[in-house]
């Protein structure tokens, strides 16, 4: 098994290319598998949380700790002024459909859980993405009102809290049980060890987007528009890392850019999608299925951006 789970590791970008195109697939091909694997979502995304902790161990958690001051900065910029600034900018134009929200949302939204394990196949240091991922989750609550209340459309900011809270309480659990093993000694962190895990991230990370594009497969399929919507929001993501790498590098980040320029634009977007009104989730299924794209090709796309900077390690290249 570890050899299978270090293999995964070294093939760790191949894999996440091989769950966007399976889930296209399933997608068109058997909607109803689609549908019955998103049970899978919620366990998988607190287990790829587990996953960075217990990798990064105690000393590694320790040291992400101690830039928390710029890190409350990124976060406030990310999830308070984009967001905000985003939407009085679409409010001014009249823009109010389906891509617009499902913009404001994305911008509105913390790292993904998976943005550790992003930073590590992209060949950056994960701590950053950590940091930036459990801050980011601890003021959603907060920074989600401004923007709920110039966008009404998404519903009451008081119901996303409930969920917030909850996810919390997940991510106390997970890093807690991972920090626990790790300080007991019980899980080992020599290079074998954090080599198979991050095969199993990798695994983990491609059942998780099958679940996902279910609602995308049928609409690549049939229409032009879909595909529109697809290279806007791979501009978007891509854009919006590296935006964010090339600043980071300016102000003297050093490892952290890549980091930085993964958790700019991959955001837990579904997150909302329990607290949202129902039709609006429908109408907003197909651009958050479409964000997983660009998700899923990061390590792919921009580790040999981040590379090109001198931010992140040439073994990238071999996974």
């Amino acid at each position: 098994m570890g050899g299978f789970l270090s293999h995964c590791a070294r093939q760790g970008r191949g894999l996440l290319v091989a769950g966007l195109m399976a889930g296209i697939g399933v997608g068109i091909f058997a909607p109803e598998l689609a549908d019955r694997m998103r049970v899978l979502i919620a366990p998988m995304v607190v287990g790829l949380l587990f996953l960075a902790v217990l990798r990064l161990g105690v000393e590694g958690v320790r040291a992400g700790l101690r830039g928390l001051r710029s890190a409350l900065g990124v976060t406030l910029v990310l999830q308070l002024v984009l967001p905000v600034g985003a939407a009085m900018g679409f409010l001014a134009i009249g823009w109010g459909g389906p891509v617009a929200l499902g913009l404001i949302l994305m911008l509105s939204a913390a790292p993904i859980t998976g943005s550790p394990n992003l930073a590590i196949l992209s060949g950056g240091d994960p701590v950053p993405a950590l940091r930036q991922l459990v801050l980011g989750t601890a003021l959603l609550p907060l920074t989600v009102i401004p923007v709920f209340a110039l966008m009404p459309a998404f519903g009451s900011p008081t119901e996303v809290v409930v969920v917030v809270v909850r996810l919390l309480a997940l991510i106390a659990v997970a890093g807690g049980l991972a920090l626990f093993l790790r300080g007991r000694g019980l899980v080992r962190g020599d290079a074998g060890a954090l080599q198979a895990m991050d095969g199993l991230a990798a695994l983990m990370l491609a059942v998780v987007v099958v679940a996902l594009m279910g609602a995308v497969g049928p609409g690549l399929a049939t229409s032009g528009a879909v595909w529109s919507l697809l290279v806007l929001v791979v501009v978007v993501n891509f854009g919006l890392q590296a935006g964010a790498a090339l600043l980071a590098r300016a102000r003297g980040a050093g490892a952290a850019v890549p980091a930085l320029g993964i958790v700019t634009g991959n955001r837990n977007i579904a997150l909302f999608l329990s607290v949202l009104p129902a039709t609006l989730v429908d109408e907003l299924l197909l651009f958050i299925g479409l964000y997983q794209i660009p998700m899923y090709l990061t390590p792919l796309v921009m580790a040999p951006f981040y590379r090109w900077l001198g931010a992140a390690s040439p073994t990238a290249s071999r996974q």
